[in-house]
Parts: C-alpha cells; structure tokens; sequence
C-alpha cells in the first residue's frame, strides 16, 4: 500500500471512529430531529388521568415535563382528550352490576368497563395546565358518543374513523411520534392506527405511563413492536 492509499485509509477510519464517538454519546444512537413532516401525538394528558383524578395512571403527572421538554423540536402538534357524556357505555355505572376493570360484550365487540371518568365539561376532563405547548393546532375529542368508546385518535371502537388520518395527510405528515396516557390503551391504540395507516410511527417510552391491567404494558409493547412502531426514549429528540 503506498502513502497516498494509506493516508486515504487513515482519514476513513477516524471519521468512523469520530462517528461512532459521536454516536455513543448520544446514548448509542443518533438522535432524531423532527421536520415538517413530523408531529407530536400528546394523548389523553388530563385532569382524569394523573393523580386525583377519577381514573389516575400511576405516575401519569410524569410525563408533563418530559412532553414539555420535546415539544419545542416540533413546529406540528396534535393532541387528544377524552370527552365522555354522562352514562357513557365505557362507565360501569351504566351497567346494572358492572364494575370497573371488568370486560364486557357490546355491539361492537369487547368493552372495559371503567370508572366514571372525562365526563365532558369537567375539570377531571380538562388538559393538564401544566403542559406548555402553545403551538398545539387540533385537539381531537375521543369517546363523545354515547354508545361507543374510542381508544385511539384515528378510529372509534367499532372504527368509524375520526379523520386525523385525512387532516394529517393533508398536511403533509409522515412521521408520528405518539406520547401521553395510558401507554396500555390509547398510546397504544393511537400507534397501532398509524403504523396500519402508513404513517411511520414512533412511541416516546419516558413520555407515557401506562396502566397495566394483568400485564396490559407489556403486551401492548409486544404488539407494537411486532406492528413496526418504534419505541425510542426522549433524549433520542434532537430540540434546538
């Protein structure tokens, strides 16, 4: 090998290795930065789902500065709320001798029953105000028909679609990064709707709590991952 060959060979190798250092010291990845193409998913982060409310997901006030800290790297976000009307099918309540946490059978398959919880106009149904994401630009309403739950952002329980899926393509949207509670449900729902949708799909682990019904977190990984949704953590964001 002559001079110039192993000069050439050299300069390789410590831009590899300039890289890899790199890399490492991102956590053994390169982050993520997210374009315009991009949108933070903020699930169900309300009153009703952190400590007080009427149905709190253990330690779901956590990921409020998690959410907080990542949300200025993204020019587009959407978030959800829950937005029940009293008697609402998914309530125990409106069962004459269901309780919570029970699994039922209604029109459109199988339904948990829960607490009384989100009922519209509340504070237990109000978005955290501790979230700080002036730039949010929709707000999609989950499970407002009597008759019919709805998990995630883009379908009701029996799939009659919400139509994010239409806003989001219209806008131009490829890359979803989906955050919020409960990881089990909602999150979970939410991610497995946009993988079948197309969209590449990205679940914020450290930015989700979830409930964790016999095993239900780990089983909803499973599925997602299983489903090519990707489970990254939030230091993986590139924020400016």
């Amino acid at each position: 090998m002559n001079r110039r060959a192993a000069l050439r060979l050299l300069g390789g190798v410590t831009t590899i290795a300039a890289s890899a250092a790199s890399t490492a010291a991102l956590g053994g990845a390169p982050r993520i930065r997210p374009d315009a193409a991009s949108v933070l998913i903020v699930v169900d982060v309300q009153n009703c789902f952190i400590t007080g409310g009427t149905l709190a997901v253990p330690h779901g006030e956590d990921v409020v500065p998690v959410i907080n800290k990542i949300a200025p790297a993204f020019v587009n976000v959407v978030m959800t709320q829950d937005w029940h009307p009293p008697a609402h099918v998914s309530f125990a309540s409106s069962h004459p001798g269901g309780r919570p946490f029970e699994t039922i059978e209604v029109a459109y398959g199988k339904q948990t029953l829960w607490p009384d919880h989100c009922v519209q106009g509340t504070h237990d149904a109000a978005l955290d105000r501790d979230l700080e994401i002036p730039q949010a630009e929709l707000i999609v309403r989950k499970g407002f028909h009597r008759e019919v739950d709805s998990y995630s952002a883009f379908r009701e329980a029996n799939r009659t679609p919400t139509g994010l899926q239409g806003y989001l393509r219209e806008r131009g949207m490829r890359r979803l990064f989906v955050t919020g509670l409960a990881t089990d449900f909602c999150v979970a729902r939410t991610a497995l709707d946009a993988r079948q949708a197309g969209f590449d799909t990205y679940v914020i682990e450290d930015a989700c709590r979830g409930i964790n019904l016999n095993g239900s977190v780990a089983a909803a990984w499973r599925d997602m991952t299983r489903r090519g949704v990707r489970r990254i953590q939030s230091k993986e964001i590139e924020v400016a």
